[in-house]
């Protein structure tokens, strides 16, 4: 049979063969010869650096630590839990825990055994996702922590007792349904950060900016710095959030503050084109953010988080609020904290409802505390030596009936229907704007 030459050459010949045995290639063919190898390697190196992606990937899930008993607890009370009331707005309880187990948290304290939630903030993300307010509850925050189950299935009671004793009780079960019953608010998330969580995520970003008006020498804290700006990584930074006496004469309210502001920093940071679109910046923030947290389900894969960075990091960061819950001295001791009210209730009751919270750009400067030096935290095992009243869970009485009388009785005050504007922080600016 007869075979018409090709249409690239002699019969039979094959181009991506390279022609006929012994006959030299051809300058075509030795271009299709490197084409076909240089598409081989490419399908290699793609394949390779897929491998490695999903190796990394798989690491950066498997860092996460997911916390599958608070769910467990929380579900045994879901009847005495607040309902949520806005679809797609989201609460996310952060806890800052003292614990002085594992590895590295030693340095701060003796382990024994306990831990309490030494910050603790609820981050509300609206639903409409165009803004975020973050709450610092205090941990002196006198607060009724209802009956517990512990980790060896014993329970705890019903108390009347500083906010964080909650979490040393019996855990984040405990903090979560306190927590709940203070602002009646459902929370939906929970992530709990440790000393050298902390220290991690800020030496991931290559440190956090500050500005100090005077030198700070602080004991309790390990830290000593000068005045003026600098940028502060782990160590030094955890010392600057934790210093209380130090700076502000013991006011929980401006540690609080500087808590607030050194976050939005860091929220700055994180979010910046510079970590987010720079691979060998990003890989690091991920992988001490995924070691440093430990989480419930809805927040315990890469991707998870991702879609929660993500949302957040859309949010003009004029519209991420800090602020501290409103607060003063409690009545039976100056050392500890309570609600100012209604302020506190309408706070909580905006964020319940997914509705704007005004929020001013300055921290209040003090919270009306007596100054003084270290004290030592009550053992929540013993009763508190202030005097407190003698049930802090009863409500009023009824007053007696009035006298006939053809005299109206007078209206009670208006409740104010406008809520207040809430000193806080922004993180527009960081803390050296």
């Amino acid at each position: 049979m007869n075979r018409s030459p090709g249409p690239h050459g002699p019969p039979g010949d094959d181009p991506l063969a390279g022609g006929p045995p012994g006959e030299p290639a051809t300058p075509r063919r030795r271009r299709r010869r490197w084409l076909r190898r240089l598409a081989l390697a490419l399908a290699v190196a793609l394949l390779l650096v897929a491998g490695i992606g999903w190796v990394l990937y798989e690491q950066l899930n498997n860092n996460i630590t997911t916390d599958t008993e608070t769910a467990e607890e929380l579900a045994r009370w879901e009847k005495q839990r607040p309902s949520a009331l806005v679809a797609g707005a989201q609460n996310i309880l952060i806890i800052g825990s003292d614990t002085r187990s594992g590895s590295g948290n030693g340095k701060y304290g003796g382990d024994s055994g306990t831990q309490r939630s030494d910050t603790t903030i609820l981050l509300h993300v609206a639903a409409d996702r165009n803004s975020a307010t973050a709450v610092s509850l205090p941990r002196d925050l006198m607060a009724k922590i209802p009956s517990c189950r512990k980790p060896d299935g014993t329970y705890t009671n019903e108390r009347f007792a500083q906010f964080n004793w909650a979490y040393e009780l019996a855990g984040t079960a405990c903090t979560i349904r306190t927590v709940e019953g203070i602002t009646n608010i459902r929370i939906d998330h929970h992530i709990v950060l440790d000393f050298i969580g902390f220290k991690r995520l800020v030496d991931a970003v290559d440190g956090v900016e500050v500005c100090l008006r005077k030198p700070m020498d602080d004991r309790e804290a390990h830290l000593r710095l000068p005045a003026g700006r600098q940028v502060l990584h782990g160590e030094a930074a955890l010392g600057y959030v934790r210093a209380r006496y130090s700076l502000g004469g013991g006011s929980d309210t401006e540690r609080m503050g500087r808590q607030q502001e050194f976050l939005g920093a860091l929220f700055r940071e994180m979010r910046s084109d510079g970590i987010l679109l720079n691979p060998t910046r990003l890989y690091p923030v991920l992988d001490a953010a995924t070691r440093s947290l430990t989480t419930d389900s809805g927040l315990d894969s890469l991707r998870k988080m991702y879609d929660l960075v993500r949302t957040v990091r859309n949010i003009p960061t004029d519209r991420v609020q800090f602020l501290t819950a409103p607060r003063k001295p409690y009545a039976y001791n100056a050392n500890r904290d309570e609600l100012v009210q209604p302020d506190a209730d309408q706070l909580f009751e905006q964020l319940r409802r997914d509705r704007p919270v005004s929020v001013s750009a300055h921290v209040r400067p003090a919270d009306g505390k007596p100054d003084g030096g270290p004290r030592r935290d009550p053992d929540p095992e013993e009763p508190e030596s202030t005097e407190l009243p003698s049930d802090p869970f009863a409500q009023p009485s009824a007053p007696p009936p009035p006298a006939s009388s053809s005299a109206p009785s007078p209206a009670p005050s208006p409740r104010p229907t406008t809520p207040p504007t809430y000193q806080g922080t922004t993180a527009a600016h960081g803390i050296c704007g």
